[in-house]
């Protein structure tokens, strides 16, 4: 293991990058549609369902097969593999912000229209806020998810720590394997230390602003 390291530390720290780049990428892409898409149509209860069946049955397709699919249209490497992870996360995160929105106290919203908020404002300033907690989460576990699934994305030329586990399963060693996983539970950890230390200071922001 650590003669591995030794010879190898400069590209496994490059892979490391490029495996955070691209499940970043495709987590910041993912929240911004989900936010986009939930103002559009969370007042249409239908429309919604719809599009969260949508986005699972889309969950429910194997990644290779996604790939597989994108590639004519995408070609191979990095812009694939971020297509493909976005829209996996788009399922988790419009689950948990759609239940996160939904559950803020009614009493809020009348208030918000008592004051002459209108639709949007009521969701930026009222909704969204309130429910930052379950966005989080949804964050988190989309980003512990996306991490894993993104392994896969080496299959397609699109680097990443997935690069580390192919080599061993082709070679037959065990030690670019662990070092694999390692990293990617590594790197896992560290995200997620990092959106929760946001999330404290999001949260403390606005309960200051309140």
């Amino acid at each position: 293991m650590i003669k591995y390291w030794q010879d190898n530390s400069a590209r496994m720290m490059q892979l490391t990058i490029e495996h955070a780049r691209m499940v970043l990428i495709a987590l910041f892409i993912a929240f911004l549609v989900a936010i986009v898409l939930i103002a559009v149509f969370l007042r249409k209860k239908n429309w919604m369902n719809s599009l969260i069946y949508f986005f699972s049955l889309l969950y429910s397709v194997p990644s290779y097969a996604f790939f597989a699919l994108l590639i004519p249209i995408t070609g191979l490497g990095e812009t694939t593999a971020i297509i493909v992870l976005a829209f996996y996360n788009e399922y988790v995160l419009l689950r948990t912000l759609i239940t996160g929105i939904r559950e803020v106290d009614p009493n809020y919203i009348e208030v918000a229209r008592g004051m002459g908020m209108t639709q949007e404002e009521i969701f930026t300033k009222v909704q969204l806020p309130l429910s930052m907690p379950a966005i989080f989460s949804g964050l988190q576990v989309a980003l512990a998810s996306t991490m894993a699934i993104a392994t896969i994305a080496s299959t397609i030329s699109a680097g990443g720590l997935g690069d580390l586990m192919f080599e061993g399963l082709q070679t037959g060693r065990v030690v670019p394997i662990l070092w694999g996983t390692i990293l990617t539970v590594a790197l896992t950890l560290v995200c997620i230390v990092i959106l929760k230390l946001i999330e404290n200071l999001v949260i403390s922001d606005g309960l200051e602003k309140s």
